[in-house]
């Protein structure tokens, strides 16, 4: 007589919830295809480029410049006594990295719909694999910071670095969650509404002005857009790294602590629904 053989399942594909855990635990057991994800994303950066990394010290030299003559001769905008070039790059460093990682995550389901049609992975591999890739950019553009800074103190210009500036690595990985949050929920919203994205490239650009990145936040006398500028979470980021750096700026743990509020609201929020409409994406975009 015949033996039935049974079938036993070594993996089960069950919908995510937020009584799982969000999908991190399967995120974190999958963590070495994000590390295959972030190499195969800094590769593809450099094919078919002339100057390669060249570019990553380019793009912020010349946006530096275009700044200095722009808002600096032109509007004669101040920089809270603080050399130019040092005050600019501070933001544009950050700035960039945040821009660059927020548009790149909300066009995940855009840019890997061929992928996620064909295979199952954890979907957050993607869009946690482009924020870690985009860090090798920005360490890059960071070099060209302290490089920049230093040329001025060895020239004898009194800039302050104080204690602060040991909240540098919490303030990166604030930007990162932020572009995660926001860049799954408009990622999200895409994959039915195709002309959000359009939308949202006009909104992240006018975003850089409502940041102090080409001015100090102390140049907004009125009070209240003062108060306005201080509900943008990128806000305290900004400041408390100007503050670190070189001792000007506006520091505040109150608006620092409300950033982080809202920062970890919207990454709760991107993930469940990232999480609810992978399910349906492939069928809609």
């Amino acid at each position: 007589m015949a033996k039935t053989q049974e079938n036993y399942w070594t993996t089960e594909i069950s919908p995510t919830t937020f009584s799982k855990g969000l999908g991190l635990k399967e995120l974190w057991d999958k963590k070495y295809l994000i590390w295959l994800f972030i190499k195969r994303d800094i590769t593809v950066q450099f094919k078919q480029t002339i100057f390669g990394m060249g570019w990553y010290f380019i793009s912020p030299l010349f946006s530096m410049f275009m700044y200095i003559v722009v808002f600096g001769r032109i509007a004669g905008i101040p920089t809270d006594d603080i050399p130019q070039p040092v005050f600019y790059l501070s933001g544009i460093c950050l700035w960039e990295y945040f821009s660059e990682c927020l548009t790149a995550v909300s066009n995940t389901f855009q840019t890997n719909a061929g992928l996620f049609g064909k295979v199952y992975f954890p979907r957050l591999v993607s869009p946690v694999s482009v924020v870690a890739s985009k860090l090798f950019r920005f360490s890059l553009q960071l070099g060209t910071f302290v490089i920049v800074y230093l040329l001025f103190v060895f020239k004898g210009v009194h800039l302050c670095p104080n204690w602060y500036l040991l909240l540098f690595p919490v303030l990166i990985l604030m930007i990162q969650c932020l572009a995660l949050g926001l860049g799954l929920i408009v990622s999200s919203l895409t994959t039915k509404y195709r002309d959000l994205t359009n939308f949202f490239g006009v909104f992240v650009s006018l975003w850089m002005y409502a940041t102090p990145i080409v001015y100090p936040l102390s140049y907004v006398t009125n009070p209240t857009l003062h108060k306005i500028m201080l509900f943008n979470p990128m806000t305290a980021i900004i400041e408390t790294f100007k503050y670190g750096a070189y001792g000007a700026g506006q520091f505040s743990w109150t608006s620092l602590g409300y950033s982080a509020i809202i920062i970890f609201v919207l990454l709760i929020m991107g993930i469940s629904m990232f999480n609810r409409k992978q399910k349906s994406f492939i069928d809609t975009i």
